[in-house]
């Protein structure tokens, strides 16, 4: 029960199951029976079902009576975030909605405010845990003729693109053999991505000449040994540390005395090359 009588919490989170996204919200308010709602949305995208569910939520909270402080809680706060960015973006017609809902709720009273909580499925902070345990146990499969918003069927396409690229890439003898596979943060093989700032650039966009030589040591296309051997094989392309006949890549990342003061142990994460 909640002691502040002008205070209204709405704990929300989405899964999705078969393409179908099920977002589930409560909104605990003082002396008031919990108001929970559940939506079911097919073939849309996981951030648009988010911002739906906020949408929805708040539309009920600032209809409870003199309610002027909102706390929403939930695991995607990247998706909360796009509320308030002014750049274009998909999905941006739910922003617009909560933020004229948000505004008619601040010309109320100039102290009415909204707080947004992030909180990880991971921690499982019981009451957020409740929510997220309800919303995986549905396991829904559509059986009548649906539709897929623009920006889902955008992604389909995207992602047919870069499989059937994958595989072909896969079974050619054209590819290279150079390519230096990179892992993320959490030891994943980075994939390839068409969003904005993608999964590489965001680590190298700040600085083009870190940009730059990122670029070159991935492609191994740096002014090393092993590439110059490829152009005048008849020199002598020895390491300086003499430990390698050949200065290469591998040597430079993983071996060399020369640069293990500044190469993590971890050298094939694209965080280190940042």
């Amino acid at each position: 029960m909640l002691l502040d009588l002008h205070l209204v919490v709405i704990i929300l989170d989405a899964s999705i199951k078969n393409h179908v996204v099920t977002s589930i919200s409560y909104v605990h308010s003082h002396n008031s029976p919990v108001i929970k709602t559940i939506h079911y949305v097919i073939n849309v995208l996981f951030t648009e079902a988010k911002l739906f569910v906020i949408r929805c939520s708040i539309n009920q909270a600032i209809r409870l009576p003199n309610i002027n402080c909102i706390f929403v809680i939930t695991d995607s706060i990247h998706a909360a975030n796009r509320i308030f960015d002014s750049l274009l973006y998909p999905y941006q017609i739910h922003s617009v909605a909560i933020s004229c809902k948000l505004r008619e709720f601040f010309q109320k009273n100039n102290n009415n405010s909204i707080k947004f909580w992030d909180c990880p499925s991971k921690y499982k902070w019981s009451l957020h845990d409740t929510v997220d345990k309800e919303t995986k146990k549905f396991d829904l499969i559509s059986i009548l003729p649906y539709r897929s918003s623009w920006d889902f069927s955008k992604k389909q396409e995207c992602n047919n693109i870069l499989n059937k690229w994958k595989m072909s890439f896969q079974v050619s003898d054209d590819k290279g053999q150079n390519f230096l596979k990179l892992l993320d943060k959490d030891l994943k093989l980075i994939e390839l991505s068409i969003s904005k700032n993608s999964l590489w650039v965001k680590y190298f966009g700040h600085s083009n000449y870190l940009c730059a030589r990122a670029t070159r040591a991935i492609v191994n296309h740096a002014p090393i040994g092993e590439y110059h051997l490829r152009f005048f094989p008849q020199k002598e392309f020895k390491c300086p540390c003499s430990l390698y006949p050949v200065k290469s890549r591998h040597h430079i990342l993983h071996e060399c005395k020369r640069y293990n003061n500044y190469w993590n142990l971890r050298r094939d994460t694209i965080a280190h090359f940042s």
